[in-house]
């Protein structure tokens, strides 16, 4: 062991004086840089300079001290005889031991007053190459990175008779790596804060990298940002001051109908919230009574394909969508956005704007409405990373493909599957993959009519969903359509009461007497005959579920709200009941083979 040579080189000096003391007394020459010699010396334990085999002083106020041949070819040379003859040749003497931690970086821009220049001279140059150098050649060489491991590491060195085993040389170089990649993200984040993030104004030093939020989820939340590691952001910020989540909605929301165009070559929109879709549809052409149920019989401008499908994604769950963040797949055109500025919402993602879409978007909200245009050309990465109390969780994107071929093992004796239910279960079930799950959807002509989302149990989904189909369907009932509200009343208050209205909710006092408020004349209840009688009369809804029924419950309950097409993948042991059922209501039942939970 006296023949083994360590380098030592800490900006943290806690342990030190203990380490070189115990590496002494096991035999190793030292070799020591600047303060770290120093300090060492004075604990009265012998070590050398680097200078003593770089022949080179320190030079460029300490910028440079260890960069030299003569340290990292002892350091990277390989037991093989190519590596022993250039050691030999260049009088290199090979170290096994390497010593190091960095400069403190992520403390010097914590500090308040940190200005950029002492940042960029607490950038590490010679320890990373160091550490990452011997980490690299850990099959020789011992990298301690961390004073923590000191005492173990002696422990192991003395019981190893001077070897500590190639088990603890993997884990040290492991954590060197570590070391090192959570100091460059440090760096490379402080410097996308000072280049590269979109409040710099004309201070940007090229494309935009980082967009600062306001917090996270929630306010108390701070410091809250959304980033790229490379390339740049793929939104721009048209008007507005984006949100933690509002971000969670438009890049989900954007993805949805994306694919939903990809897929059915229609221009698509959703309506989401909380990071689940409110609403989604495809530029299927609405007729009159579509108009009025879902507002847009008044409006002046014709409804383009792309209106038609907002339209359709708003109106499915008017009450869910208050306050929504919008996805387009197309840009937005004037009708589209005519309809958005008479609804609440909190902002829209679109891969373009008309002008006179963008100059009547930026009204909105006294001009504090949220516009992104996002970048139709943009691929993400195919692995996807979270963190969860401090654990990180990676996986694949969900990349599966939503295509007519998932339905084509049609597994009931009904078999017949016309076009428009192909299109109505491709909505459904691209919906339910942007849905936390458990989730089921309910979908007609193109749209998203009944979601349940985040349910534990399957048969609630069903229900939630079905419940939401009923009332969306309730909302065509003439008496519905031909309610006496008072001259004056909003928009979001005549969603409100009817709402109520189509709920059958009873109300009492207060409440009572505001929902009255609204009519010219206060509307009878509508009596279970006529609800049962206009159910009666919804029929070619395909509903789609995340995963498969566990009990043939769920298809009685989808066959209730008006589903003649059904989708789930197979697995369940009850699979079979399952088919009998959509066989006793003639339902075309389709297995597929792709489950699509969402978390």
């Amino acid at each position: 062991m006296s023949n083994r040579l360590t380098i030592l080189s800490v900006y943290d000096k806690s342990n030190l004086v203990e380490l070189a003391q115990g590496l002494h007394e096991s035999g190793v020459r030292l070799l020591g840089s600047g303060g770290t010699a120093k300090k060492i010396r004075d604990a009265g334990v012998p070590i050398e300079d680097v200078a003593d085999i770089t022949k080179a002083p320190e030079m460029l106020g300490g910028r440079v001290k260890t960069l030299h041949p003569a340290v990292h070819g002892g350091i990277l040379a390989r037991d093989i005889p190519s590596d022993r003859k250039d050691l030999e040749t260049h009088n290199i003497t090979p170290i096994s031991i390497v010593v190091c931690n960095l400069y403190p970086f992520e403390d010097t821009i914590a500090k308040p007053d940190s200005t950029l220049p002492a940042a960029i001279e607490e950038i590490d140059i010679g320890g990373v190459t160091l550490l990452r150098a011997a980490a690299k050649n850990h099959e020789r060489v011992c990298v301690l990175s961390d004073p923590a491991d000191y005492p173990r590491f002696l422990k192991a060195l003395k019981a190893g008779n001077g070897d500590v085993g190639a088990n603890m040389r993997k884990t040290l170089a492991l954590k060197a790596f570590e070391a090192t990649a959570s100091y460059d993200e440090a760096i490379s984040s402080y410097f996308r804060q000072q280049y590269a993030s979109a409040n710099l104004g004309d201070e940007l030093a090229g494309p935009v990298q980082r967009l600062p939020l306001r917090y996270g989820a929630n306010p108390h939340q701070k410091p809250a940002q959304a980033y790229v590691t490379n390339g740049e952001l793929p939104f721009k910020v048209l008007a507005g001051s984006p949100g933690y989540i509002n971000l969670l909605d438009a890049l989900n929301s954007y993805a949805l109908v994306a694919e939903l165009r990809e897929i059915l070559g229609l221009p698509a929109a959703a309506s989401f919230k909380h990071v689940s879709p409110a609403g989604a549809a495809v530029g299927v052409e609405l007729n009159g009574i579509e108009k009025q149920v879902y507002g847009v019989d008044d409006l002046k401008e014709p409804l383009t394909p792309l209106a038609a499908a907002y339209a359709r994604a708003r109106g499915a769950d008017r009450m869910s969508s208050f306050g929504d963040f919008i996805a387009l797949s197309d840009p937005c055109d004037l009708a589209t956005a005519r309809i958005i500025s008479r609804e609440v919402s909190d902002g829209i993602i679109a891969p373009g704007y008309s002008d006179e879409a963008l100059d009547l978007l930026k009204k909105k909200k006294g001009g504090k409405y949220t516009v992104l245009q996002m970048d139709p050309a943009y691929k993400p990465q195919s692995r996807e990373t979270r963190q969860v109390y401090g654990v990180y969780l990676q996986q694949n994107r969900n990349d599966a493909r939503i295509d007519a071929s998932l339905f084509e093992n049609i597994v009931s004796s009904n078999k017949t599957m016309p076009e428009q239910a192909l299109i109505d279960l491709i909505v459904a079930t691209l919906a339910l993959k942007y849905t936390q799950s458990n989730s089921v959807a309910y979908a007609f002509r193109g749209a998203l009519v009944g979601l349940g989302a985040g349910q534990q149990s399957r048969i609630h989904c069903t229900r939630l969903a079905g419940s939401k189909a009923d009332n969306w369907w309730l909302r065509h009932h003439p008496r519905v359509l031909s309610l006496p509200f008072k001259k004056g009343v909003k928009r979001p208050e005549k969603a409100n009461a009817i709402d109520l209205f189509v709920g059958g909710e009873q109300l009492e006092g207060g409440e009572k007497a505001q929902w009255e408020s609204l009519f010219d004349v206060v509307p009878e209840a509508l009596s279970q005959q006529e609800k049962q009688e206009h159910a009666a009369k919804l029929d070619g809804v395909a509903c789609s579920s995340d995963a498969f029924f566990p009990f043939a419950d769920n298809v009685h309950r989808a066959r209730k709200s008006g589903a003649r097409y059904l989708a789930a993948p197979s697995g369940s042991v009850m699979d079979e009941e399952c088919i009998k059922a959509a066989d006793e209501h003639q339902i075309v039942f389709a297995h597929t083979n792709l489950r699509l939970f969402h978390h």
